[in-house]
């Protein structure tokens, strides 16, 4: 399954620049790519990982905005269609294996 987090976070003073800064900086550390601006996705194996993360993001939400977080199969992930400017791009394969480092 696949876990998307999607946010909307004030950067009008440098506090809040600062909060949303530190907040994007969170989830690269977790293992999220950026998928697009203020969205970010991870892959997780299972139910159990997908609850450990969400529970990691509550812990570190930013004081202000807004911060959704999606969980869509591998079967939905599988038809997402993606284009770059007018050109249909092949969307990302689903890992096989955790990569351990």
């Amino acid at each position: 399954m696949w876990m998307l987090v999607m946010f909307d976070l004030p950067v009008n003073t440098p506090q809040a620049q600062r909060e949303a800064t530190r907040f994007r900086q969170f989830l690269l550390d977790r293992g999220f790519e950026m998928n697009q601006f203020s969205v970010y996705m991870r892959f997780c194996g299972g139910q159990k990982t997908f609850e450990a993360h969400v529970k990691a993001i509550e812990q570190n939400l930013p004081s202000g905005g807004d911060v959704q977080i999606l969980q869509i199969t591998d079967k939905q992930y599988e038809r997402i269609r993606v284009y770059s400017g007018q050109t249909r791009r092949q969307a990302r394969k689903n890992p096989n294996q955790l990569a351990l480092f």
